[in-house]
């Protein structure tokens, strides 16, 4: 069984050690969706919302999220990071958000890339939500990481 890392022998939560670890590059990609009406699905691409444009808020607030992992997520290490994408992609019923997270460093940034998604996401309901309440968020998930010593990781 893989040990959990953010526990020290006696169980206790602790801030993993990279201090050793070689510094790599390290890229990581998580997407999540968000489903909802017809109508707040066309009001967001049609620029129907009140709020503003809903995708450029929602990446702008996703890349903020992605800088502030460590301060939302209490045992990340804060990153540098060189860069942090996030997409969207129309679907039938809704959105996918998809984040892509780069650095050079000594940890992953696994975490940065799923705060972006989620953040991302969250926003989209945020400036939806007065056509759409019951909007649903979900199936956020890490689709691929690459770099340090596990190396490349897919989802199945």
């Amino acid at each position: 069984m893989t040990r959990l890392t953010h526990l020290d022998e006696n169980g206790a939560a602790r801030m993993v050690d990279v201090s050793a670890k070689a510094i790599t590059a390290r890229e990581a990609v998580a997407t999540g969706i968000i489903t909802m009406s017809a109508e707040a699905l066309a009001a967001i691409h049609e620029g129907g919302i009140a709020k503003g444009d809903v995708l450029a808020v929602a990446r702008i607030a996703g890349i903020q999220a992605a800088k502030r992992t460590s301060d939302l997520i209490p045992l990340c290490h804060p990153l540098g990071l060189s860069s942090i994408a996030v997409d969207f992609e129309r679907l039938s019923n809704g959105l996918r958000a998809t984040a892509t997270a780069r650095t050079s460093g000594q940890t992953g940034v696994e975490m940065e890339a799923m705060t972006a998604t989620s953040v991302a996401l969250l926003t989209i309901y945020d400036m939806a939500k007065a056509i759409d309440k019951a909007m649903i968020i979900g199936e956020i998930r890490l689709l691929s990481k690459s770099g340090g010593k596990s190396g490349e990781w897919r989802a199945p």
